[in-house]
């Protein structure tokens, strides 16, 4: 649009007015495609205090099923010591018996947690595990819909898992649920880089005994108060390590990552993915628009989530996202033309017509002197004026002579 208007217009000011008129523009608010850094600087929990004061879980789920009918893994993991547990189920059991196996393999071996971190799996958002989590005292923290990176640490350690289990399956062959076992054993003994040590050494202040360390996992020679000292020592080195790594992943996360912040009541957009398929904000295809809006802020979650007023339509959407799906509304709604309030002519041309003549004066040139006026226009953005040559005026709307 600069580039067309400059061979014929020029203003102070010229390039930047007409950038805002742009950005303006809802349609191309809504349709182009963003070349910026992802919004929203990486925002990371508290480090637990103790081992499995903290916990993270997920499903792994559409696994062939076993003889014993397995078909899914519940995967839990202490965000402290990054030990896990892989817990073999039906994608169709009930939430009463999550609940009791919940009960049985977690809370029996290492107590009640203070707080979860999951998905918004139906599951986790039924009314019966909050209710069941609010008695235990263990308070739940959801991820963000659409912004599954909430519970990184979870979607690591499946990855983990699958590629075991997929090499389980090349080697050994059978169900996967016979591998199960094996496969938690050597997660736990396996080397993690945040916490430089194994899961099991963090989670027991040892090293496991197994066939590769017979000899470095002797009986433990301390006793008595020496034992809790050392194993609080190794806490608060752990504790020092996950921190040294938290902040070298967040250095380098926000290095491709920008600052935004939204006020409550402000206008945003917010983004649609427009995969091949798949309905999301009742759009469909790769030609639907990348953002829809504008929708206000009615609060604000956290650092780096917010709480939309969603319409109707989409009543069934959870109406808080992280500030990567949305984008400032910076439209003017003047400028939003309704077809309906628009008169076009046979040439759909749209003509906007002048009301009267608010002053006279004439333009001296050198050799001559040209009169004009000052014409007050009929439009809808408002009263415009503008300062026409008489001649041109008398010849084009002679009806406007005739009340002076």
């Amino acid at each position: 649009m600069y580039q067309d208007l400059r061979s014929y217009y020029w203003w102070p000011g010229m390039k930047r007015d007409v950038a805002m008129y742009v950005s303006e523009c809802l349609t191309c608010a809504r349709v182009k495609a963003e070349h910026q850094k992802p919004s929203g600087l990486l925002q990371q929990p508290e480090i637990p205090q103790w081992k499995w004061d903290q916990i993270s879980m997920d499903f792994v789920t559409k696994l062939p099923r076993t003889r014993k009918g397995h078909d899914a893994i519940w995967v839990i993991v202490d965000r402290l010591t990054k030990s896990a547990h892989f817990l073999p189920i039906r994608e169709d059991f009930k939430m009463e018996k999550l609940a009791q196996l919940y009960i049985d393999e977690i809370v029996s071996r290492h107590g009640v947690p203070i707080s979860i971190i999951s998905d918004r799996d139906s599951r986790f958002t039924s009314r019966f595990w909050q209710i069941f989590q609010k008695a235990l005292g263990t308070r739940l923290d959801l991820s963000t819909a659409y912004h599954p990176q909430t519970d990184g640490q979870t979607k690591r350690t499946i990855q983990t898992l699958e590629d075991m289990l997929r090499a389980c399956a090349i080697d050994f062959g059978g169900n996967w649920d016979q591998h199960l076992p094996l496969v938690e054993f050597s997660y736990n003994n396996s080397y993690h880089a945040s916490i430089q040590c194994a899961p099991y050494e963090a989670l027991y202040g040892r090293k496991c005994r197994s066939p590769l360390g017979w000899i470095e996992a002797g009986e433990s020679k301390l006793f008595g108060p020496d034992i809790v000292q050392e194993t609080t020592d190794k806490i608060s080195v752990i504790r020092d390590r996950l921190k040294a790594a938290r902040d070298r992943q967040k250095s380098y996360a926000d290095n491709r990552r920008k600052p935004l912040e939204f006020q409550v009541g402000d206008k945003v957009l917010l983004k649609v993915s427009p995969w091949k398929g798949i309905i999301r904000f009742v759009k469909r295809g790769k030609l639907s628009p990348r953002f829809i809006g504008p929708f206000e802020v009615t609060k604000r979650i956290g650092s780096v989530a917010y709480k939309l007023k969603l319409p109707q339509e989409l009543s069934a959407i959870h109406d808080t996202f992280h500030v990567s799906n949305l984008k400032k509304c910076v439209t003017n709604e003047s400028l939003i033309v309704s077809p309906e309030e628009i008169k076009v002519d046979e040439r759909m041309c749209f003509k906007e017509e002048p009301i009267e003549i608010l002053d006279r004066d004439v333009k001296r040139l050198k050799h001559r002197k040209i009169p004009i006026l000052k014409v007050r226009w009929k439009s809808r953005f408002g009263p415009e004026y503008s300062w026409e040559r008489e001649d041109l005026m008398r010849n084009q709307y002679p009806q406007l002579f005739e009340k002076i």
